[in-house]
């Protein structure tokens, strides 16, 4: 079946009921049949079929061997980076989401995992900060708010060929535009708050692993830390996954005509979106994934310019999130990305004037009327 398709029939739903939707199952503990019974459904932090059937149809999309859902996106970075111990050594890219980079320095730093931060365009310079103690690289791309793009197979090449393990946060594609395990990368991570649920309804995060002894030692992890899924929350993303294609398909379309209105205007300083031909990274993108996504970022060139104009925005929401069905709006120097340094930031292209917009699946003339108007004034 083509993708969009085993996003509506991946999951198909009840065989006992023959429900097409799959139940709630709203149960913390269930009955055993003997004493240490082996299989089946125990307690619904070791497992329960409302997150199990969620977890097989995102390993199912993603192309991996298993997947794990957790209570948030950062909860299912922070228990990939639980299969590291002390003195271990991490290399990612300076394009982080401000939360990994968080968690990495300022969580599990005090627990002694360390982390470098390279230009991850620069395969040189990622394998210059390979040390003896590196355990793994970590990738995001495209990069959050200005759509850095690395080339996927090259980085998880260069793990492999070190011995290490190749890490993507496939956040911003999503695995209807983009599957990084087949380009060689061993672990996914999702915020599935975002484009797999959707709606603005839910918080999640997903990981899809490709390796099955790997997905046995993450599955330890998500069991013994417990920051599992609701059945509840896992059944919004079920749903939500069902809509992926069309809503992103819509989102995207949007974000082109954003983007071709915003360059067009003498106010907007620079502009960061993948559908331009003029993108440093357009080509690689486009070898590596099927679509541009729905993130359009420009500068306004002001830091206070920038905040009046999202003072001013009224369909477009002031929220830090992306990927709802509403247009979404921040200002990523205090907001995504309040807790990178000062000098990662600028690195990075996160001025004090960068808005991120997420486009929403609203009529297009309606969003650029709404930017014009909070630039006119």
């Amino acid at each position: 079946m083509k993708l969009e398709t085993l996003l509506v029939h991946g999951d198909e739903g009840d065989p006992a009921t023959g429900a097409v939707s799959t139940p709630i199952y709203q149960a913390s503990t269930f009955r055993q049949h003997t004493v240490g019974q082996q299989g089946g459904y125990q307690y619904s932090r070791g497992s329960n079929p409302t997150r199990h059937a969620l977890e097989e149809q995102m390993a199912l999309l993603e192309g991996g061997s298993r997947g794990f859902a957790f209570a948030s996106g950062m909860a299912a970075m922070t228990a990939v980076l639980h299969l590291f111990k002390a003195g271990d050594h991490i290399v990612a890219s300076q394009n982080l989401y401000g939360g990994t980079s968080r968690v990495l320095d300022r969580v599990l730093g005090r627990f002694g995992l360390s982390a470098s931060y390279v230009e991850f365009r620069d395969l040189a310079e990622i394998a210059a900060a390979i040390t003896p103690a590196t355990r793994a690289l970590i990738i995001e791309t495209p990069s959050n708010p200005t759509l850095m793009v690395t080339d996927i197979a090259a980085v998880a090449a260069l793990a492999h060929e070190r011995g290490l393990l190749a890490i993507a946060d496939n956040t911003f594609m999503s695995p209807y535009l983009q599957q990084p395990l087949s380009l060689g990368v061993d672990i996914v991570v999702h915020s599935a708050t975002k484009f797999i649920g959707g709606h603005s309804d839910v918080l999640a995060g997903v990981v899809v692993v490709k390796d099955g002894k790997l997905a046995e030692e993450l599955h330890f992890v998500q069991n013994a830390t417990g920051g599992v899924l609701g059945p509840q929350d896992s059944w919004l993303l079920l749903r939500g996954l069902k809509t992926l294609g069309v809503r992103m398909d819509r989102q995207a379309a949007n974000a082109r005509a954003v983007a071709e209105w915003l360059r067009g205007r003498h106010e907007v300083h620079k502009i960061y979106y993948l559908g331009f031909a003029d993108h440093p990274g357009h080509d690689l993108h486009f070898r590596q994934a099927r679509g541009t996504g729905n993130v359009v970022s420009f500068d306004l060139g002001d830091g206070d310019f920038a905040r009046g104009f999202l003072s001013r925005t009224k369909l477009c929401v002031l929220g830090d999130s992306l990927g709802g069905v509403e247009t979404l709006v921040n200002l990523p120097d205090v907001m995504s990305h309040g807790s990178v340094p000062s000098a990662r930031k600028l690195r990075m292209g996160v001025t004090t004037s960068l808005i991120r917009l997420s486009a929403g699946i609203e009529h297009p003339d309606d969003i650029i009327a709404d930017l014009e108007q909070a630039l006119k004034q």
